[in-house]
């Protein structure tokens, strides 16, 4: 396993691969964070098999609180290109978990903020406990627009116009049983254990059909083509020959 401490904690649980959230307590997405998510990413898609699936979680009151906005702050002139730099880099995860030749499940068991609100919905499952967290996109409390590619994923992942609105145009901070019934995310569960539990029985269960990646990874970019034109990933796609 190609895993080291700037990227985390990366296992392995037969076909299951267990991303945790390097970082300080908060996981804000600063450009170390975004680079060792990115090496991580790319590790797993080189040692991934048929069958492969990816949980990933942190540990802590945050799963991950949006932009590291001190980071940003630091020089001075100098925040809105830093700001700018994070967003562009941030973009290189969302295209590697769309593209990834596996199934993706994020555990969120703390507060998942804007960026942090994006990586999580950018997992084909997301699951959430019950007990402590939200999922808020802050950008209007803040005075930040939103990135236009972060729009194109809450368009996409969130379909319900009341709920995108919910989120986007009143900066809702949204407990885990609302947004199983708004369809923002899959399922609640009582404690973080049981969340991670339910999170790796599902990918157990999905992981035992032993489908391709190769294939898995096409059907899961045709759903969302916006998001793929947007990333600049849709001249990428080539068919793929049939096997019979």
């Amino acid at each position: 396993m190609c895993e080291g401490p700037k990227m985390g904690t990366l296992e392995k649980c037969g076909h299951i691969f267990i991303l945790t959230l390097p970082g300080d307590g908060k996981h804000r997405q600063s450009p170390t964070l975004i680079n060792a998510i990115v090496a991580a990413l790319r590790c797993i898609r080189v040692e991934s098999t048929p069958g492969s699936a990816l949980v990933t979680t942190a540990e802590g009151k945050f799963f991950s609180n949006g932009f590291d906005l001190n980071w940003a702050k630091a020089v001075r002139p100098g925040f809105r290109s830093r700001l700018s730099h994070m967003i562009f880099k941030f973009k290189q995860i969302i295209a590697d978990l769309i593209s990834i030749p596996m199934l993706t499940i994020a555990v969120v068991t703390g507060h998942a903020s804007a960026a942090g609100f994006i990586l999580a919905l950018s997992h084909n499952y997301v699951y959430m406990r019950k007990d402590r967290g939200f999922l808020y996109m802050s950008e209007l409390d803040i005075g930040l627009p939103f990135p236009e590619y972060i729009m194109t994923v809450i368009r996409s992942k969130i379909t319900a116009p009341m709920a995108r609105r919910e989120v986007a145009l009143r900066a809702a901070k949204i407990k885990a049983q609302e947004a199983v019934e708004m369809g923002i995310i899959d399922a609640v569960h009582d404690s973080p254990g049981e969340t991670v539990e339910a999170a790796l029985c599902l990918g157990e269960e999905l992981a035992g059909r032993k489908w391709d990646g190769e294939v898995y990874a096409p059907i899961r970019e045709g759903m969302f083509p916006e998001v793929l034109e947007m990333l600049g990933l849709a001249e990428k796609k080539t068919a793929i020959p049939l096997r019979l």
